[in-house]
């Protein structure tokens, strides 16, 4: 270990989801996601208590700090480890309800107010290097949330999540959870209306999910199993300027 350093912490835009007998990094910068199984994930547990290297092997603590998942520090400082919701693993026998569901129909107002909000997302998910897509997404949120003014109603969260849903149709961009719940974002934003962006990840698969909630943490048109995500990262209404 003499070659690395002493201490290090995850950089601001890392996050880490501990689900016992797996643990997920998660890059907001690059979007980049790295796993660490029983073996490893209980030696950056140990490392996390103290914001010290040792406990790590050699090969772990450079793969993390060469990656950008962890960066040097000049004193040892604990590092912050999200206790996700536990799940037994199922060696793959877990079963996931897939598919696709046409949305209700909306008015056409509604419906060409979100395409905007959807062609928004699609441009600025364009609009500069791949490898920096999930930075410019988490920019935009805060963003438009910072312009926000009073937070939305369930019924009129709802209102933009189905308009979302009903132009993303329709689109020719990629339009899954992660550019729906941003254009939701957007689309309650031009009316000064605030929700909470959550980005979450569940294990067994470990898979991620992006949705709104109300200021009150009521997710706005999702299924249950939403329940099983750990929110990892959540931005907006509470950060809504008052008038």
């Amino acid at each position: 270990m003499s070659d690395l350093p002493t201490f290090a912490v995850p950089p601001l835009w890392v996050r880490a989801a501990d689900f016992g007998h797996v643990l997920v990094l998660i890059d907001y910068r690059t979007g980049k996601i790295q796993g660490l199984l029983p073996a490893a994930a209980e030696r950056f547990r140990q490392a996390a208590r103290t914001g010290c290297l040792d406990p790590l092997s050699e090969q772990l603590a450079s793969q993390l700090l060469d990656a950008k998942l962890l960066t040097p520090a000049s004193a040892a400082c604990p590092w912050p480890v999200t206790e996700a919701a536990t799940a037994t693993g199922s060696w793959g026998s877990a079963e996931f309800p897939a598919g696709a569901t046409r949305p209700k129909p909306v008015s056409r107002p509604a419906l060409i107010n979100a395409a905007g909000a959807v062609a928004a997302v699609a441009s600025i998910k364009a609009a500069g290097s791949r490898s920096t897509t999930m930075l410019r997404v988490v920019r935009t949120v805060h963003w438009a949330s910072s312009t926000c003014r009073r937070p939305a109603t369930l019924e009129q969260a709802a209102a933009a999540v189905f308009a979302v849903r009903a132009a993303g149709w329709c689109s020719p961009a990629r339009t899954a959870c992660l550019e729906e719940s941003i254009a939701v974002v957007l689309l309650l934003a031009a009316r000064r209306l605030a929700v909470t962006w959550c980005h979450g990840v569940a294990a067994d698969p470990v898979r991620l999910h992006a949705w709104v909630q109300t200021e009150d943490g009521t997710p706005v048109a999702e299924p249950l199993s939403t329940r099983a995500y750990t929110p990892i990262l959540t931005l907006g209404a509470r950060h809504h300027r008052q008038p």
